[in-house]
């Protein structure tokens, strides 16, 4: 692959003419409206403690596909920053499925699915997520969030316990603060102390829910999910996993943590995304017949948003025919993120494992240690051709910032050879290698 050009001539005509009238109208906001009022001044003075900490940040805008390749900010950079694992978001199959569910469907469902929203395109992609996951029912919800927010707050109470990874994600941790259930936080993937916390509570009344991310985002480790499945079969617990990261990652054709630790029938609760692998939007819970058709009644999200756009359904489902038929694109996945885990590493790179988790997926963190610097690599990475985004506190612990990496099945040896040199010279001239 060849040099990377980044100056304003990789820029349309039209996206030109786009960024200069939104320049325009910020700035004719910001004369028409007066600066932020003395009664939110104590949300600039923390946008200020921000700066000082160097991870303050804008958003960067995408303008043109999510791909290996595309331009943000008016900049060509390799992307190893997004989530399509299987470069599934602008996939023929589905940019047609979207198109003729358009044309039938139309762009909107126009109500919650409880009242008028509910379309057979809907039903067809929940029967297919569960044929796919080997359970009972399934049911989309709008986000992966929403799905485990909803979905923990739904089905336990006061009375119940929560165990929960202390690295489970934010939605998991919301979720069960909105249940007002006994939350118990076990070390990170330490089943012997889940252990100790269900023998602690063995004779306190309520349910025992255990709960673990399938993947966990920030550090690509797999979850110890046959493990806590088992303790929960033995305790009479309820076991959920997150299968965020897992869903078109793990097991046979992508179907998931379950798959990967053949556990299936052990998990209660399982939820994915469609938002990821799957390249379009939403998340889905997948369990018994009882429990969807109880989420139906219960599940506030569920119960109180638009379901999908016809167009997104018919997406996912063309997804999960890609997944089932095309198998080769996990494998590349696979093999690409061997190839840039071994590159890394050779180069010297702290990748997990060092007073943090390895990474044992495409998800594989450069930790940096130091918030700012972190920050600082990140950006000069940006200059230099490289989208690699810079993880600091609250999202991670301090001291362990890092440059989140994801690798995908579409990058090119050539694009993975001149990220790894971007990533050396740009980490030797900051003194990081």
């Amino acid at each position: 692959m060849g040099p990377i050009k980044s100056d304003a001539s990789n820029l349309t005509s039209s996206a030109c003419t786009r960024k200069t009238f939104t320049i325009e109208l910020m700035s004719l906001a910001v004369e028409n409206h007066p600066q932020t009022r003395s009664q939110l001044a104590h949300l600039t003075a923390q946008l200020d403690t921000f700066r000082q900490a160097g991870t303050f940040f804008r958003l960067r805008e995408l303008e043109d596909i999510q791909g290996p390749v595309c331009t943000y900010d008016g900049r060509k950079v390799i992307n190893l920053a997004s989530n399509n694992y299987l470069g599934l978001c602008n996939h023929p199959k589905l940019e047609e499925a979207a198109i003729q569910a358009i044309k039938d469907h139309g762009v909107g469902s126009g109500a919650v699915r409880t009242i008028a929203g509910t379309m057979r395109i809907h039903m067809e992609l929940e029967e297919k997520i569960a044929a796919f996951k080997n359970v009972e029912a399934c049911v989309v919800f709008q986000s992966g969030f929403s799905a485990n927010a909803g979905t923990v707050s739904s089905i336990l109470g006061k009375e119940d316990f929560i165990l929960s990874d202390e690295l489970n994600h934010a939605s998991i941790i919301d979720g069960a603060r909105l249940s007002k259930a006994k939350i118990k936080v076990f070390r990170h993937k330490d089943v012997a102390h889940c252990e100790e916390i269900l023998q602690e509570i063995a004779n306190e009344p309520g349910k025992k829910l255990i709960i673990t991310d399938g993947v966990f985002s920030m550090d690509g480790d797999i979850g110890p999910v046959g493990e806590l499945a088992a303790l929960a079969e033995k305790y009479g617990g309820i076991m959920m996993v997150d299968d965020a990261h897992a869903s078109g990652v793990l097991g046979r054709n992508g179907r998931g943590s379950v798959d990967h630790f053949d556990v299936h029938g052990k998990v209660d609760v399982q939820v994915g995304t469609l938002s990821k692998a799957i390249g379009a939007l939403g998340g889905y819970v997948c369990g018994s017949r009882d429990l969807i058709d109880y989420l139906y009644h219960r599940a506030r999200p569920f119960l109180f948003s638009t379901s999908h756009p016809p167009s997104v359904a018919a997406t996912c489902i063309a997804a999960f025919d890609i997944l089932e038929n095309e198998p080769d694109r996990i494998q590349r996945l696979w093999d690409n993120t061997a190839y840039f885990k071994q590159q890394l590493a050779h180069s010297g790179f702290n990748i997990g494992g060092v007073n943090t988790p390895a990474s044992e997926t495409p998800i594989t963190p450069i930790i940096i240690g130091e918030g700012r610097k972190t920050m600082d690599f990140s950006k000069a990475l940006f200059e230099a051709g490289l989208m690699a985004t810079g993880i600091a506190f609250p999202t991670v612990q301090e001291g362990k910032a890092r440059i989140r990496t994801i690798m995908t099945s579409e990058h090119t040896r050539a694009q993975i050879d001149q990220s790894l040199e971007i990533l050396t010279t740009t980490a030797k001239t900051l003194s990081i290698l």
